[in-house]
């Protein structure tokens, strides 16, 4: 046994936590890029297009991200190709957070009445003008609350991530547990900084989210 000070189990756990953070952002904008273009392919890729994104968003959304995870670890290696724990992280929380915020952006879209698709349409924009200039600077305002929500459920998803073995906040915790044999003070100081770094994501979302509804009241 190893005898850790609180404040050495604080050190080393705020050590691992940037890498929560990192992986973190790295799956937000990498979810955000590979949803933005789901959502584009929705409404614009025709009837074909619209059940492949719709399929791909059920794929992500219907299986648990363990499994996503268990597959992109393992799965891409039984292609002879040699997967880090970083690199199967980001790629299936990329993925997995793509499918929910596509799935947000499109239901904010189809928020905006269809008289303003009618509108723009009237006034000889292309698809692209009307999106660009009349649809998305309405839906973007509708979004901002719920996508900076769904964060909240990234950061929580990384702690998955553990069991491939990539040390992040929760994997650390457990190694510093095992090494202490003091379990309910490690992840006692775990869910605090997690709850650190969610508390303020969440506050500021319903906050946005108090705001939008005031100015569409």
């Amino acid at each position: 046994m190893v005898d850790f000070s609180l404040w050495d189990i604080l050190r080393n756990l705020l050590m691992a936590l940037r890498w929560t953070v990192v992986l973190s952002l790295i799956a937000f904008i990498g979810g955000g890029i590979v949803g933005a273009l789901l959502l584009f392919l929705r409404l614009r890729g025709g009837r074909f297009a619209n059940k492949a994104v719709g399929l791909y968003v059920q794929l992500f959304q219907g299986t648990p991200l363990l499994m996503q995870l268990f597959l992109a670890y393992f799965g891409i290696a039984l292609f002879g190709i040699d997967v880090s724990a970083w690199t199967a992280a980001s790629v299936a929380l990329t993925l997995y957070t793509s499918a929910f915020l596509a799935e947000i952006w499109r239901g904010c879209v189809a928020s905006i009445p269809k008289g303003q698709w009618e509108a723009s349409g009237s006034l000889a924009l292309s698809f692209g003008e009307q999106v660009r200039h009349v649809i998305l600077p309405q839906a973007v305002k509708i979004a901002i609350a719920p996508t900076v929500g769904f964060l909240v459920q990234v950061i929580k998803g990384t702690a998955l991530a553990s069991v491939i073995g990539f040390v992040e906040l929760t994997k650390a915790g457990s190694m510093i547990s095992n090494a202490t044999f003091k379990p309910f003070v490690v992840f006692s100081c775990v869910a605090l900084l997690y709850f650190v770094l969610c508390f303020p994501v969440s506050l500021y979302a319903k906050t946005l989210e108090r705001k939008t509804h005031g100015r569409r009241a």
